[in-house]
């Protein structure tokens, strides 16, 4: 029957328009790299806040900031705070040691 669609195999029927009105679902961004990571205490609540805040889980959130880093905090500043780091808990070892 014209205008009849899978769904009414079911009982349900579409009113004229309804179709349109329904919002498609939100597209999922890959995130096809994982690890594992551990985070200080200050930094895993702040991480859970911003999940309160924004409602994404952990793996969106760090995507988001990394992805995002240049646009949010000044290069100057980061070195400032990576120079910081440093001097109070010393550099990492280098690659492949």
């Amino acid at each position: 029957m014209p205008g009849r669609t899978a769904g009414c195999r079911l009982g349900l029927r579409e009113r004229p328009g309804e179709r349109e009105d329904r919002a498609l679902p939100a597209k999922r961004y890959p995130l096809p790299k994982r690890f594992s990571a551990a985070l200080s205490e200050p930094a895993y609540a702040r991480l859970r806040r911003l999940n309160a805040r924004y409602g994404y889980g952990n793996n969106y959130l760090l995507t988001v900031l990394l992805e995002r880093l240049d646009e949010l905090a000044d290069q100057e500043a980061l070195d400032k705070i990576y120079a910081e780091f440093a001097a109070d808990y010393g550099a990492p070892p280098a690659r492949g040691e």
